[in-house]
């Protein structure tokens, strides 16, 4: 069981998300970082879809009252067991009444922490993601507070082994500050103007302050279109970016709504989620066009390579006496 003395600013219990409700109006919520919250499950011998913690620029301080095994991605915010600094992309011990803690941001924003045997809340329809919006999944379908008690489930066997281990830095995400994005034109590239899709490309974007995980408004050049009606409704996806009628653009994120009628202009590569889910209001933002067939090769090689990496290091340590 794991106890949050302190809460940090915006901790909530994240999987891979809530798949096969969206046609009943359910998000899928789950990490907004994906890649971080799958490296931290493999490097405590997880599966990738077991619920951790997500932590936001100041993460908590908990205590371990079990024997813990855990590892944290994604974002350094500074973490350490009892007082000592500890590795980001590394799997650790906790002992007995240890406390693990965080000093503050010192890169990108978000960081995810995994337990062997992964954080033990009822799962709500198929996930224990907390969907914040309507209330439902997690803890009580909030974030977290002091005093909560986070079950564990049962440590994985043989999870001792995964003590130590590293994921280096050439597997992982390229985060940057005001990365450029790259997305896929379409489906409703025809409601803009020529001139409306050149401002799209060549506009650095400012995320706004009114900006959250359902969403990242952005300011900048006024997106103009040629036509001025909107959509009936379409399905929306992680990376859908929307443009109401004042121009601006709307990146949507884990918590987003299902269905929308705002046109939309392009869709981020999935590749790319965990580089904005990286980002801070006040970051800015360009954009690039890929095309479907390279989208799909960038998002195979990031995921591949994490997967081999662990499949690799499985097949030494098999091999060891």
């Amino acid at each position: 069981m794991i106890e949050v003395i302190k809460p940090g600013i915006f901790t909530t219990i994240q999987d891979k998300g809530r798949w096969g409700y969206q046609s009943y109006g359910v998000g899928i919520a789950g990490a907004l970082d994906p890649f971080a919250l799958s490296a931290a499950n493999l490097l405590v011998g997880n599966p990738e879809e077991a619920a951790g913690l997500e932590l936001t620029l100041l993460g908590p301080t908990i205590k371990f009252h079990q024997e813990t095994i855990f590892a944290i991605a994604g974002a350094d915010l500074g973490p350490k067991l009892d007082g000592e600094k500890i590795q980001n992309w590394t799997c650790h011990h906790a002992p007995v009444g240890s406390t693990l803690s965080f000093a503050g941001r010192k890169s990108e924003v978000r960081s995810y922490l995994a337990v062997s045997g992964g954080i033990d809340v009822p799962p709500v329809m198929g996930s224990r993601s907390t969907y914040l919006i309507a209330h439902f999944g997690g803890l009580e379908g909030r974030t977290l507070k002091s005093q909560d008690r986070l079950p564990i489930s049962s440590t994985s066997p043989g999870a001792k082994k995964f003590i130590g281990k590293f994921l280096p830095e050439k597997f992982r995400p390229p985060y940057a500050k005001n990365p450029t994005l790259r997305v896929v034109l379409g489906p409703f590239a025809d409601f803009f103007s020529e001139e409306g899709i050149r401002a799209f490309f060549s506009t650095e974007y400012m995320i706004t302050p009114n900006s959250d995980r359902m969403g990242y408004r952005l300011q900048g050049e006024a997106i103009k279109r040629q036509k001025p009606s909107e959509l009936i409704s379409c399905g929306l996806a992680n990376g859908t970016i929307q443009v109401p009628p004042n121009g601006q653009p709307i990146i949507l994120l884990a918590d987003r709504q299902t269905i929308g009628g705002y046109p939309i202009i392009a869709t981020m590569i999935q590749a790319d989620l965990p580089l904005v889910a990286q980002c801070l209001p006040g970051d800015r933002l360009r954009f690039s066009a890929v095309s479907v067939d390279e989208a799909r090769e960038v998002y195979l090689k990031l995921w591949g390579n994490l997967k081999t990496f662990f499949t690799a290091e499985s097949a030494e340590a098999a091999e060891k006496p």
